[in-house]
């Protein structure tokens, strides 16, 4: 996830005030001594205990996006280790699949995201990552554990459910790529059939123990996004004649500051839309001006007009600045991903809530406002034509025997803010650090059985009740 999930505070403030438990009861309730999570049924110590060594082995070797090999090498083996047939290098890089079939019935598919952050980890954690400048900033090794920890509570509980369990463990979500690699070049449902439904959570600094889901009728979960590398030219030369150069730098610093009055003058004002500049790299060497910059953002909006619009007015800036200051070049102006809005399907969402309300009780399920985080697993709600395919969403082939359409998905948050750290920032201390911050630390033994719980009761209403078919059926 590409941002930082923004908690509205009178969410927060009903998770304690509505005669319930609250956050701190929640976080110490999440495991009892025969790790079940709250209200749920019996989850079997080793089956915690294994996800918990899974989490902690993760969080201490993270790998950047595109480089999720030890990562993935990980999960498949635990898959496998639960029966999955496990396919490796779908869509071309480190994108995995395992096949949990229980006989016929419906399909469901579970999705976790397999990369880290460039961020250099600041916890203090007895685990914290070994990978210097790399981290699990966003909770997708929280997110491995839980689905591999729910595709063996599914594994050991066959006789209970039908149908098919399809896991997806997916690279490069945060760089906007992955999902779509998975289904356009990796032919992910074409290979491995359309589901019924596609399942997904995402860490947030909620308290642990708690999940989130965006209401009914409401806004969409998570903005659209686009990214972009802009590229602005100069001429390099000695730091001692200005004059004869045309300075990178300069024309990126105007940029940049020109680029932050974007949201205010190309949208309305009650419109939601946020515009990011997050990396300028330019130079070596103080008395050296570069021949170039660039410039790395991010446009969030909850429209695709309105991404448009944005992403034209960014352009025209960094065009504009570049002719102002006499660059030699045209800037390169190139827009690398593109993800829509996130809108959960009501039918769906309102069957997992429910699911999830008997599963820890409705105090501990909450409302979610819309967020300008942003991901890209809404490519996953659809296939064939207008589906997940090129920039615009042009979708590819549906496959054999499908057509094009839409798939239904459900995506809720997990919480994952320890009962201290939550009094201390409700009480106005320190604040809980957000995702992507150096501070970032799950309460993993309070949020992964929760987690855990979670993505297994939500599949349980896609897939068939009752005993399984014979063990051919199954086979």
């Amino acid at each position: 996830m590409r941002c930082a999930v923004v908690t509205a505070a009178g969410t927060a403030k009903d998770a304690d005030d509505d005669g319930h438990a609250t956050g701190a009861e929640a976080a110490r309730e999440a495991v009892r001594e025969d790790g079940r999570a709250p209200g749920g049924g019996p989850l079997p110590r080793p089956l915690f205990r294994a996800a918990v060594e899974l989490y902690l082995d993760l969080h201490a070797h993270p790998e950047l996006s595109g480089h999720e090999h030890r990562t993935a090498d990980r999960l498949a083996a635990r898959l496998a280790g639960h029966g999955c047939t496990v396919t490796r290098s779908v869509g071309g890089g480190h994108g995995l699949v395992g096949v949990l079939r229980n006989g016929p019935g419906p399909t469901v598919l579970l999705r976790t995201e397999l990369d880290a952050l460039p961020v250099t980890e600041a916890t203090g954690l007895p685990y914290a990552s070994t990978t210097p400048g790399v981290m699990h900033a966003c909770g997708h090794d929280l997110h491995i554990a839980a689905v591999a920890g729910a595709v063996a509570h599914l594994a050991a509980t066959r006789d209970t459910w039908r149908g098919t369990v399809l896991v997806v463990g997916q690279p490069e979500e945060e760089t906007l790529r992955g999902a779509r690699s998975l289904l356009t070049e990796g032919r992910l449902y074409e290979r491995f059939g359309v589901p019924d439904a596609v399942l997904a959570q995402h860490a947030a600094p909620l308290p642990a123990g708690t999940l989130a889901h965006v209401p009914a009728g409401g806004p969409p979960l998570m903005a659209g996004s686009l990214a972009v590398e802009a590229v602005l030219h100069g001429r390099g030369g000695h730091a001692a004649t200005p004059h004869l150069n045309v300075d990178p730098v300069l024309m990126a610093a105007a940029t940049v500051l020109r680029l932050r009055t974007v949201v205010a003058e190309a949208t309305a004002p009650a419109e939601q839309a946020v515009l990011t500049v997050g990396s300028v790299r330019a130079g070596e060497r103080g008395n050296i001006t570069p021949d170039h910059a660039e410039l790395s953002l991010t446009v969030r909006a909850f429209t695709e007009e309105a991404l448009d619009r944005l992403a034209a007015a960014a352009e025209r800036v960094v065009r504009a600045e570049a002719a102002a200051s006499g660059a030699p070049r045209t800037p390169e102006f190139t827009v690398t991903a593109r993800s829509p809005a996130l809108r959960p399907d009501p039918a769906l969402t309102a069957r997992v809530r429910r699911a999830h309300e008997a599963l820890l009780g409705p105090g501990r399920v909450l409302d979610l406002a819309g967020s300008a985080a942003t991901e890209d697993f809404p490519h996953f709600a659809s296939y064939g034509q207008g589906g997940p395919g090129g920039q615009g969403g042009q979708g590819g082939d549906a496959g054999p025997g499908a057509s094009a359409g839409a798939v239904p998905v459900a995506y809720w948050m997990l919480g994952t803010t320890g009962a201290g750290p939550w009094r201390t920032a409700r009480a106005g201390g320190t604040p809980v650090p957000p995702n992507h911050a150096p501070g970032f630390a799950p309460d993993v033994r309070a949020a992964l059985p929760v987690g855990i719980g979670a993505l297994a009761a939500a599949a349980r209403q896609v897939l068939d009740p009752g005993p399984a078919g014979s063990q051919e059926a199954a086979s």
